[in-house]
């Protein structure tokens, strides 16, 4: 037990050690808070004496910036100012300058104007002039006008009446005239566009209708031509198609290009072309030759217009390929050629061969009968034995015989044997 005496009444009372305890806590709390609150109070004092302090540094500072900037200020004013003053004088100057040339220029204008003037008046009277001309011309041309026109008037009436005249009657014609009739037209008008240049410039050439139906069907004209060695360059079946205006059905183009391909097959024909006045407002063939090989093989159609030109196109490429094939034609001749040189020299080299094989043999027995029963011919024998000895040189040189030996004082063969290697190769 602990005994504590109260400073106030100075009364002793005892305390456990829990209490003395206790009663410590509480007076190091408090005395710790008294501490801890001068303490705060003494930095609150700190820390107002220093953002003073700073404040006042720092207006300091600014008042000195600012003493800076007022005199930086004053100085560019009267930088400022003389410059204003030296452009101002300079602009004066200048405009002393200007106003001296203005004075100048009213006093030119004045004259150029006055000049201007004279000569616009003296341009005005001429147009006057020109422009009475005019009208007096213009009046004697509107009466010789009025008077050829008023001819004209007189016959325009009898003209319209024969127009009118005129399409009543191929109105009528066509009415008369049936799809056989219309066909028919448009291939007499292919046959005379062709005769008129058949003597000129088709001299070679098969130009007429086709008659044969055997197949059950026949196109309408067969065009052939062969050249001077009785050879075809070229061969065309035609076929004409057109229709009136007032037919119920109207036929399309490719409704007949099965049949013309057909005809064309079976006569032997290398081209089809189909001359047609169908489908009439169709760009595709109103633009000219049109090709549909991509359907039918070698087949065109086209306008009548361009029957001659086809003929033309298709005719000067044929012409084109003949040479071509003659070239091909010349070069296998050759390639012939050169094969029968090879076979007559490997023939001659085995009927050689086989003519010493025989020859040797027969030696050889003649040889073995004179040795049996002639001893004394040896002479004879020697010169049969060199006699072989010889023809074995011959078969030598007969086996070493080559086409580059053959050819080598023969410029010509030796340069189509070369040619034979490269295509080999």
């Amino acid at each position: 037990m602990n005994e504590i005496i109260c400073p106030n009444c100075k009364k002793v009372f005892k305390v456990d050690k829990a209490g003395f305890a206790d009663i410590l806590k509480q007076v190091r709390d408090h005395q710790f808070e008294e501490e801890l609150q001068k303490r705060l109070d003494l930095a609150e004092n700190e820390k107002e004496n220093a953002v003073k302090l700073a404040e006042a540094n720092l207006k300091n500072s600014l008042q000195e910036n600012l003493a800076k900037k007022d005199k930086e200020i004053s100085e560019l004013k009267a930088i400022k100012e003389r410059e204003l003053a030296e452009q101002l004088a300079k602009k004066e100057s200048e405009l002393a300058e200007m106003k001296s040339k203005i004075q100048n220029a009213e006093i030119d204008k004045k004259l150029t104007v006055s000049e201007a003037i004279k000569e616009i008046e003296k341009e005005r009277d001429d147009l006057a002039n020109d422009l009475k001309n005019k009208e007096t011309e213009n009046q004697l041309l509107e009466k010789s006008l009025n008077e050829k026109f008023s001819a004209e008037l007189k016959t325009k009436d009898d003209i319209i009446k024969l127009k009118d005249e005129e399409i009543i009657l191929r109105k009528d014609m066509k009415l008369k005239l049936s799809t056989k009739m219309i066909g028919e037209t448009l291939e007499q008008h292919c046959e005379a566009e062709f005769n008129k240049l058949r003597a000129t410039g088709f001299q070679n050439a098969y130009f007429e209708k086709d008659n044969d139906s055997k197949s059950g069907s026949k196109g309408d004209f067969i065009y052939r031509e062969i050249d001077e060695s009785g050879n075809e360059i070229i061969s065309i079946m035609f076929e004409m198609k057109n229709e009136g205006d007032e037919t119920a059905t109207k036929k399309r183009n490719e409704d007949f290009f099965k049949e013309l391909d057909k005809d064309r097959t079976e006569k032997k024909c290398e081209y089809a072309v189909l001359v047609s006045l169908l489908e009439a407002e169709s760009e595709l063939y109103n633009a000219g030759i049109v090709d549909v090989s991509h359907k039918y093989n070698k087949t065109y159609v086209v306008r009548p217009q361009f029957f001659i030109p086809i003929i033309t196109l298709l005719r000067n490429a044929a012409l084109n390929s003949m040479k071509y094939k003659a070239e091909l034609s010349l070069i296998r001749n050759q390639n012939v050629d050169i094969t029968n040189f090879e076979e007559e020299i490997n023939s001659f080299k085995k009927g050689f061969a086989r003519n010493y094989d025989l020859a040797s043999r027969k030696f050889k027995t003649a040889i073995d009968e004179i040795d049996k029963t002639i001893s004394h011919l040896q002479k004879t024998k020697d010169a049969l034995l060199s006699s072989e000895n010889n023809l074995r040189l011959a078969n030598n040189k007969a086996e070493d015989l080559t086409i580059k030996k053959l050819t080598r004082e023969n410029p010509t063969m030796k340069a189509k044997f070369e040619g034979l290697s490269d295509k080999a190769t």
